[in-house]
């Protein structure tokens, strides 16, 4: 069946198709779907029923456990749109509940549309699989060549940062949510080992758990990466200030002490499934390794040293 009309679910989806260059076949996009800027033209077929932009990091993960607690979806389809979109692929993901549209906007997007599509879910969590998963897009989509394009030039990429990675290895913490606490997991333990660190307390391709202060100080990091999922460098810096800068357990950190806490822009670069993952793995190691990869070219605003205010 040749693909016509895609609708995707999930932003890295979205930003694949775009680079397989079959941006035209793309008929609708969910509220999260910002990169590239032309996907913010295309209709929403899935809005989100939290206003992110407005709450802080605990009051997202209060509403997000109530809609759950309470049976409630933290995601809303347009039938509308989708019904215009009558696509023949709907790609979805598992991944995770909260950050994307799950299974379950999929499956009522089958009992709404008279034309049946296929549904096809990327749900990697390696980098690796985030490698296949192109494969397996260029090939649904006959875009088989330029998916080997990408895949390749990726690839290297990471290679590169592979064998630049210097074999002394630094305590990483990488943390995806502030209040509460999350460690990152997924595919970012894999990336921390490969940028040069030695990661900490989440293990690579697990799902990112709920971590405590005393666990960081007990893991006592040689360098703390905060990525609040779908944050940028500079709202993950304002939440620090008014969450984390002045608590007195968090300065007795050792990264903290000695000014290796940093910021990044996990919206762009951490918190999907994307190509772009492997720019976030450049960052990464810009930050463990500094020397090795200065002249590795990243994104501005793309990190930040956060400094410690703390007197004396």
């Amino acid at each position: 069946m040749r693909i016509k009309k895609i609708v995707s679910f999930l932003p890295s989806a979205t930003e694949l198709i775009y680079e397989l260059q079959a941006e035209e076949q793309l008929y609708g996009v969910t509220h999260e779907c910002r990169y590239p800027k032309k996907a913010q033209g295309k209709p929403q077929v899935i809005s989100s029923a939290i206003d992110s932009e407005r709450l802080s990091s605990n009051e997202i993960n209060n509403a997000t456990c109530k809609l759950l607690q309470d049976g409630q979806d933290i995601f809303i389809l347009n039938e509308e749109h989708l019904k215009k979109a009558d696509p023949d692929l709907i790609i979805t993901q598992e991944t995770c509940e909260v950050c994307a549209a799950y299974t379950k906007q999929a499956n009522k997007a089958i009992k709404i549309l008279k034309k049946k599509p296929i549904i096809h879910s990327m749900d990697p969590h390696s980098l690796e699989e985030i490698l296949s998963s192109v494969i397996e897009v260029g090939e649904i989509l006959e875009k088989q060549e330029r998916a080997e394009e990408i895949k390749n030039e990726l690839s290297k990429r990471i290679d590169h940062v592979k064998t630049h990675s210097e074999s002394k290895k630094p305590k990483v913490l990488a943390i995806e949510w502030l209040e509460p606490f999350f460690s990152a997991g997924h595919w970012i333990p894999e990336m921390i080992e490969i940028a040069g660190g030695s990661n900490l307390i989440s293990k690579a391709g697990e799902h990112s758990k709920k971590i405590t202060m005393q666990e960081i100080l007990q893991a006592d990091p040689d360098v703390i990466i905060l990525m609040p999922c779908g944050f940028n460098t500079q709202r993950t810096i304002d939440e620090y200030n008014e969450i984390l800068s002045k608590n007195q357990e968090w300065n007795k950190i050792k990264a903290v002490k000695n000014n290796a806490v940093f910021a990044v822009d996990a919206n762009s670069f951490f918190s999907k499934p994307s190509i772009r993952t492997i720019i976030g793995l450049e960052i990464l190691a810009k930050i463990i390794n500094p020397e090795n990869f200065e002249r590795l070219n990243i994104p501005n605003e793309s990190v930040v040293k956060i400094p410690n205010f703390t007197e004396g």
